[in-house]
């Protein structure tokens, strides 16, 4: 029974750190401690579990799996590594050990360089620069509004330039175009081509003007022919303006956008649809001029300082076509210190010159009488 009693009680823990029962710590820690190995089984191979094992295994665990979580925090890399210990072992058992295998990441010794250009990008940036200040184009400013063109080959930009030089621009228009619109010099021929016949064939601009009408509006070069510049002719022509040809930088613009506000807001002050779209047939260019900077500073003075009808602003829309400060105010109150009224394509479109002389005219004499020679039926009575 003794022996039984030792046996039942004895547990002899490896080498390797395991968990063991109380009795065999006991047993262990005593001053004569005796092992038995029962003849009947033979060695295990494996170490199991029994499962009456319960007094270390927890705290075991948590305290392997602390140290395994404290070391990842140091190392990028680890290897896991299971190791089981074969013992010769009666019943008994170990729980499996994880040991860490740490492998500390040597660090790179190439510190990161800012990347260059190859030298074959280079040399032909420079071929470009070069090219391009050779007709009066500074390539680094137009980087600033346009940044593609520094990827866009030297075969591309030739192509472009010659392609523009063959339509009758010179280097002077060139420097003009690109100054207003970099993009053409990233752009394609196939692009252009459509424009330049849209010109020619529907606008029914005239070869020798052609050069005139691009440089004048160089923005037509980057419109499409099918969003933009047709529908805007179409609506043109629908409302009269049949002198297409005479006013091509019309063409650029969006009707949504430019045409229908302006018609809207000559229509809120006053003025029926058909007197508008008489205004705009007459004066197309009124189409170009700001609602906000124009038109309402200019008909708020002609209707409360000068007190017209607005029956001279359907005959003569060109009176928003000058200036507000330099002109229109000028004159108008040089005409009231004279005690003068003037028709305002008199009072505007005349030169200075001539407008005093209209001033001495009209306060040194009188009105002919109507059965004078002097008088005619198509005497202006608001030109005095």
């Amino acid at each position: 029974r003794e022996r039984e009693r030792e046996r039942e009680s004895l547990r002899v823990v490896s080498t390797t750190p395991m968990a063991c029962t109380a009795a065999s710590t006991t047993l262990l820690s005593s001053s004569n401690p005796r092992a038995y190995i029962s003849p009947s089984k033979p060695f295990s191979k494996t170490l199991t579990t029994p499962i009456s094992f319960n007094g270390l295994r927890k705290p075991f665990q948590s305290q392997v799996l602390r140290s395994i979580s404290s070391r990842r925090s140091h190392y990028r890399r680890s290897s896991v590594v299971r190791a089981s210990s074969e013992l010769q072992l009666v019943g008994n058992t170990a729980p499996y050990l994880f040991v860490q295998s740490e492998i500390p990441e040597i660090p790179s010794s190439i510190s990161p360089t800012p990347q260059r250009l190859p030298t074959n990008t280079q040399s032909e940036f420079q071929e470009k620069m070069l090219y391009l200040d050779s007709i009066g184009i500074d390539l680094l400013s137009l980087l600033t509004t346009h940044p593609p063109i520094v990827s866009a080959s030297i075969t591309d930009v030739k192509s472009i330039i010659e392609f523009l030089h063959s339509m009758g621009l010179t280097a002077l228009d060139l420097r003009r175009i690109f100054s207003m619109c970099p993009e053409l010099l990233t752009s394609k021929i196939s692009d252009l081509v459509p424009v330049f016949t849209f010109l020619l064939r529907e606008a029914h601009v005239d070869g020798c003007d052609l050069r005139r009408v691009i440089h004048r509006r160089p923005r037509l070069l980057t419109c499409s022919v099918e969003r933009r510049l047709r529908p805007t002719l179409y609506f043109l022509q629908s409302i009269g303006i049949s002198e297409i040809n005479r006013h091509t930088s019309l063409l650029s613009c969006s009707v949504e956008q430019k045409f229908v506000p302006r018609i809207d807001y000559l229509q809120k002050i006053g003025f029926s649809y058909r007197d508008t779209i008489s205004m705009f047939r007459r004066f197309p260019s009124l189409f170009c001029y700001s609602i906000k900077e124009n038109f309402e500073l200019k008909f708020d003075y002609f209707v409360v300082e000068m007190g017209r009808n607005l029956k001279e602003l359907k005959e003569f829309p060109q009176y928003f076509s000058f200036s507000l400060e330099n002109r229109i105010k000028p004159r108008h109150r040089r005409c009231v210190e004279k005690g003068v009224c003037l028709s305002l394509p008199v009072m505007l479109k005349s030169s200075e010159e001539r407008f005093r002389d209209w001033l001495e005219v009209c306060c040194n004499s009188s009105l002919p009488m109507r059965t004078s020679p002097l008088w005619c039926v198509n005497y202006d009575a608001n030109v005095l």
